[in-house]
């Protein structure tokens, strides 16, 4: 650990540090010196423990009294980790690999467990999507539109949008995306995003396994879900409130056994409330707009109609209170591709009865 409780730190600033071992290499003796493999062990140069660089000689044959000689070279740089006297194989293992942890966030350290980890904390703006892909980043907050429905192709990606968080209206295009990702932009958040357009982004399809370490530079974060869905009116002003402050951001994302989102994450600087102050704490009631944060309906909105007393015992067997709300008239066209069970008709204004802790309050 190289941080101290209560130090303050930026997104930067390296928490932890360790060196991982690194990958064991073959080295093929018997082949290369063309003898037995019960042979190999007396033409070795090297035992085990010893250090070996690229190109180095690890073992010498010599045959006709001494007129023709065969050496073995190791390709790798390391260490001598074994010799296998069955297989003729020296085994070489590569230099450790230095790993470091950031802070992440601009914050105040308020926890360092040794040997695992630490807290740090922060007051300010979280802003959670529904889907993302690539990993932690930070970055200025710049809008590139007052519309949040917009949709944005190449054009609407600045020059200037290395390190910087970029943000749409409705969806950005894959052509956009290309763009902010060869000019170095650190983020990309939008109302919605197609498949079809992050699949050829990415190069593969995104499977059931958590999101978030994919080799891209430009993180994609989507508050809405997958179509051409505009942002929601207060995230967009929201965003809009903060453009110019920077962010931490993540893309990792995980929707089954233990749901993980996507955030944005913006620190108040000293002295001023984070948006969270200015505004009571939002309470479920009838007529509350929410987000349904897990399948069969992830990422579709509704409006709460009734919140029943008693518990209730859902398919999984345990006994929760549950909710009753009515899916936005339109969710069954933008998400059927990805809700099939809501194109079977009755769909729009449909009520459903879920979990409570299966919503997310949308703020006013």
């Amino acid at each position: 650990m190289l941080v101290n409780l209560g130090e303050e730190v930026g997104p930067e600033t390296v928490v932890a540090r360790a060196l991982r071992p690194g990958p064991v290499y073959t080295v093929k003796v018997a082949d290369s010196l063309g003898v037995e493999r019960h042979e190999v062990a007396r033409h070795l140069k090297v035992k085990e423990g010893d250090r070996v660089e690229a190109g180095q000689v690890v073992a010498e044959a010599k045959s006709f009294f001494g007129l023709f000689n065969s050496t073995c070279k190791s390709q790798y740089a390391g260490a001598v980790e074994f010799f296998s006297s069955t297989t003729g194989h020296l085994g070489i293992r590569g230099e450790p690999i230095p790993v470091e942890v950031k802070a992440y966030l601009k914050g105040r350290v308020v926890e360092v467990t040794e040997g695992e980890g630490a807290t740090v904390e922060a007051k300010g703006a979280l802003i959670q999507g529904i889907f993302g892909v690539g990993g932690e980043r930070h970055g200025e907050i710049v809008t590139l539109t007052d519309d949040p429905s917009a949709l944005l192709g190449p054009e609407a990606i600045p020059d200037d949008a290395v390190g910087k968080l970029l943000v749409g209206g409705g969806r950005f295009t894959l052509e956009a995306m290309r763009r902010a990702e060869k000019l170095g932009a650190s983020a990309l958040v939008s109302g919605g995003i197609l498949d079809t357009d992050l699949t050829q982004h990415l190069g593969y399809e995104i499977g059931v396994a958590i999101t978030g370490e994919e080799n891209i530079r430009t993180t994609i974060i989507v508050t809405e879900g997958f179509g051409n869905i505009p942002m929601a009116a207060r995230t967009f002003s929201l965003l809009k409130e903060l453009e110019g402050k920077e962010a931490s951001v993540s893309g990792a994302t995980q929707i089954r056994a233990g749901v993980m989102r996507p955030e944005i994450i913006v620190p108040a600087e000293a002295g001023e409330g984070g948006a969270e102050e200015r505004r009571e704490e939002s309470q479920l009631a009838v007529g509350s707009r929410v987000r349904l944060i897990r399948e069969p309906y992830f990422g579709l909105l509704a409006t709460v109609t009734a919140l029943p007393n008693e518990l209730q015992i859902i398919e999984t067997g345990a006994t929760v209170r549950v909710l009753e709300a009515k899916l936005d008239s339109g969710e069954s066209v933008v998400q059927q591709a990805h809700h099939p069970e809501l194109s079977r008709g009755a769909a729009t204004d449909r009520t459903i009865t879920v979990p409570r802790a299966n919503v997310e309050i949308l703020e006013a």
